[in-house]
């Protein structure tokens, strides 16, 4: 094959070329201090370097994105739950005050004032936000745990409760004592015999100040021990009515039909024996199922009443009862006697059916293919009976303070008098008041005593939410490190496979850069020689 000067002329060419892109290569790199510029430089390093950034871009989404969250989170919530465990040890620190007897009127208006203001704030902590979202509400995060205002808004609640709701609670019958005055204190026809103390039956309602509507009476339901389904349908009454009619009512009742009477304003649903008895001998057999497959439980116990008028910090029912909220617009527009469109919560309490879609689990992503949840429910902390004993306790302080005042009234109108019969008269009333105070006494006691083990009870409860929440932090202190680990892994990894050698490259630059002056000098003198020279 004959090689002529133009065949030398293009292959030198060539082979200069190659040497000035290798030299554009290892320039690239050693200003980039990457090996790659595009994927067709190594589409092996390339694919795994996008592999890499993939994996790098995840651990950095839950490492600098989901984790502060998920932490922020439990930080928020953990707080909320100190403030309730600080609220509710103060609590139980009165009860145990109480249960022994206070010194001085003194030492009884300080802890009045102090269960005031725990009553204010058990349930006001309750709406504690993390970046706008509450977060005792599961999924309803837009939405407050408790009342924030007086509000009117009108639900049908239903209550499902076992037996340890049932309870007997003290009535004191005073006669009517704590409306004297001075003007009526001589003539008030009440004497001692007529002051009463008396135990009934009855079951607490979560709420207080219900519906007085009488075509509405609250319902309960249970089986029996046949496992037939029961409704009692209450009696609405109220406080203010005669003793006799309401607390009192079943006193002495030897009925076998079990019967109830309701009492909107305290929320307490007074018992007969028979309604008593039945209801604590319900119990549950596990697997049993309704008609519709559900399963039954027949230890439960379940209230049906409704609620129109709500005060500041009271706890919305949405979040722990299965209930119905009125709209206010008919169910059909056209016809005026239609029912009133209702807003249904919570039907799966209803049938036993509590997924983590019911039971409202919030949880985050915070690395590859795991979850951990973050959220506490507020059935998880707060009981509405820890308000209830309050308020009850509350009530028990200042009726013994009015009984003493009354007490003192009269003792500084006797002093005074002159009249023979209007000092004996008011010397038998006297002896009412003080039998009255006498039993008011003993039920406030009792009632700081029993105030005792159940504080203990909504401080164990707050307490193990508490340390729930401490073990999702922990756990989330070592996906935190793990990630943080994984972050630097993948660096690291994915440096090694994109970034360039600088001191190889620096070497092949400087080798490819003095082959490159090579071949000019060689290729330079070959064109100079032709054919002439050789004639």
């Amino acid at each position: 094959m004959r090689i002529t000067n133009k065949i030398i002329q293009n292959n030198a060419i060539t082979n200069i070329n190659a040497n000035k892109v290798l030299e554009d290569k290892y320039n690239n790199q050693l200003a980039t201090g990457s090996k790659i510029n595009r994927p067709s430089d190594d589409p092996v390093v390339a694919i795994r370097a996008l592999r890499l950034r993939t994996n790098l871009s995840e651990v950095q989404q839950y490492y600098t994105k989901n984790v502060p969250d998920a932490r922020s989170w439990l930080k928020i919530t953990e707080s909320a739950i100190a403030s309730v465990i600080g609220v509710i040890e103060d609590m139980y620190s009165d009860c145990t005050t109480g249960s022994v007897g206070f010194k001085t009127a003194e030492d009884r208006q300080k802890i009045l004032e102090n269960m005031k203001g725990l009553r204010d704030e058990i349930y006001a902590v309750g709406n504690a936000e993390s970046a706008g979202r509450y977060v005792f509400t599961g999924y309803r995060t837009d939405l407050s745990l408790a009342f924030q205002s007086k509000t009117q808004q009108k639900y049908s609640i239903t209550e499902q409760v076992g037996i340890g709701r049932l309870e007997n609670a003290t009535y004191v019958d005073t006669a009517g004592l704590e409306n004297l005055t001075a003007s009526t204190a001589a003539t008030d026809p009440a004497t001692e015999f007529d002051v009463t103390t008396n135990s009934y039956h009855r079951m607490r309602l979560s709420y207080k100040d219900c519906s007085n509507d009488k075509n509405v009476a609250p319902t309960i339901q249970y089986y029996d021990s046949t496992g037939t389904l029961q409704t009692i349908t209450a009696t609405v009454a109220s406080k203010y009515d005669d003793p006799s009619t309401t607390y009192l009512a079943y006193a002495d009742d030897t009925g076998t039909t079990p019967s109830a009477i309701f009492i909107p304003e305290t929320g307490e649903l007074i018992l007969n024996d028979a309604a008593y008895n039945a209801l604590n001998s319900v119990k549950d057999m596990p697997g049993t199922k309704d008609a519709e497959g559900n399963e039954i439980n027949e230890g439960e116990i379940r209230i049906t009443y409704q609620k129109e008028e709500w005060n500041k910090n009271d706890l919305r029912p949405e979040h722990f009862f299965y209930c119905e909220k009125y709209t206010g617009e008919l169910a059909d527009p056209t016809d005026p006697t239609s029912p009133e469109k209702t807003q249904v919560y919570n039907p799966g309490y209803l049938t036993n059916q509590l997924d983590d879609d019911t039971r409202q689990i919030i949880a985050y992503d915070v690395g590859f293919g795991q979850e951990m949840r973050v959220n506490t429910l507020a059935s998880e902390v707060f009981s509405h009976a820890i308000g209830r004993d309050l308020e009850e306790m509350i009530a028990a302080v200042e009726e013994v303070i009015q009984m003493e005042g009354i007490a003192s009234q009269l003792e500084g109108m006797i002093a005074k008098e002159t009249d023979e019969d209007t000092i004996a008269a008011l010397e038998e009333k006297l002896k009412a008041v003080n039998k009255s105070l006498t039993y008011l006494n003993d039920k406030m006691q009792k009632m700081f005593e029993g105030g005792i083990s159940k504080t203990q009870g909504y401080l164990d409860k707050a307490n193990s939410a508490n340390t729930t929440v401490g073990n999702r932090g922990s756990r989330l202190d070592l996906i935190e490190n793990r990630l943080s680990s994984q972050e630097s892994d993948f660096k690291t990894l994915a440096e090694e496979n994109e970034g360039a050698d600088v001191t190889e490259v620096a070497v092949q630059l400087q080798s490819i850069e003095l082959t490159y002056n090579a071949a000019l000098m060689a290729t330079g003198k070959i064109t100079q020689t032709s054919l002439l020279n050789y004639l």
